[in-house]
């Protein structure tokens, strides 16, 4: 029988020991590559005597357009993402500095206010330096609560401002600085169904080793994950699966 495969199909990463399934949306490309060391012997001719196999090795490569703090965690990080704890971002909100002392103004997301991304005088963008207190001509300091404090040379001036601050949806991944050996393993599922013939292959333990976030000016984030995988507990290392057992095909 012969059988082709065309398109991603649908993959899929569970934790090892147990978890929710996560399946990688809007899937752009998969590979599995399985490579070995060969080793050879040789005596006095040219060429070798023998040839066998050495270490062997299975890598795997995914990019998906689905951006999800989770599931990079799940996958990725292992540590612990916090529900409803959203950074957003507020790009060149107006404002006017008073004319009367003393020089404040609050934005108007202060109440989650969390970091300043810089301030510019709104008639020619011209930036303004931040200093921690008391600012002089051309500087603006800023406290933890969104209040930003400017020198009398700029009353009655208008600003742009550009800060983060938090929001009540989506979630934050704080990534903090792990021992060496702390590693998310996952099985990793790859299956298609083509022409009414299926192929699916699993890796018993995969781990990632590199996470690329590529961001574009005109094109969608596409993110790109990395990997290997090892024998399991049980020294089960892939399981290969075709509706064509044949041998071979037209």
């Amino acid at each position: 029988m012969t059988q082709y495969v065309f398109g991603t199909g649908q993959l899929f990463a569970t934790p090892v020991g147990g978890g929710a399934p996560l399946k990688f949306g809007a899937l752009q490309d998969v590979s599995i590559d399985l490579s070995a060391d060969i080793k050879e012997l040789y005596g006095q001719y040219q060429f070798a005597l023998d040839t066998a196999r050495g270490k062997t090795k299975v890598e795997w490569k995914a990019s998906t357009g689905n951006i999800d703090a989770s599931a990079f965690n799940q996958v990725y990080f292992g540590q612990t993402v916090e529900a409803g704890d959203e950074l957003l971002q507020v790009f060149n909100e107006s404002g006017t500095v008073p004319a009367m002392t003393t020089y404040t103004v609050t934005v108007a997301n202060a109440a989650s206010f969390v970091m300043d991304l810089g301030v510019y005088f709104a008639t020619d963008g011209t930036p303004l330096k931040q200093v921690p207190s008391m600012p002089g001509p051309m500087e603006y300091s800023v406290s933890a609560a969104g209040v930003y404090t400017f020198n009398v040379e700029q009353a009655s001036a208008g600003m742009l401002f550009n800060y983060l601050y938090e929001g009540a949806n989506g979630g934050t991944l704080m990534v903090t600085n792990q021992l060496m050996g702390s590693t998310p393993k996952f099985q990793l599922v790859a299956s298609q169904l083509y022409d009414g013939k299926s192929f699916t292959i699993i890796l018993y333990s995969a781990v990632a080793d590199k996470l690329s976030l590529p961001l574009k000016q005109d094109d969608y984030l596409i993110s790109e994950l990395s990997g290997s995988c090892h024998a399991d507990a049980a020294n089960r290392v892939l399981k290969l699966s075709t509706t064509s057992i044949s041998g071979g095909g037209n």
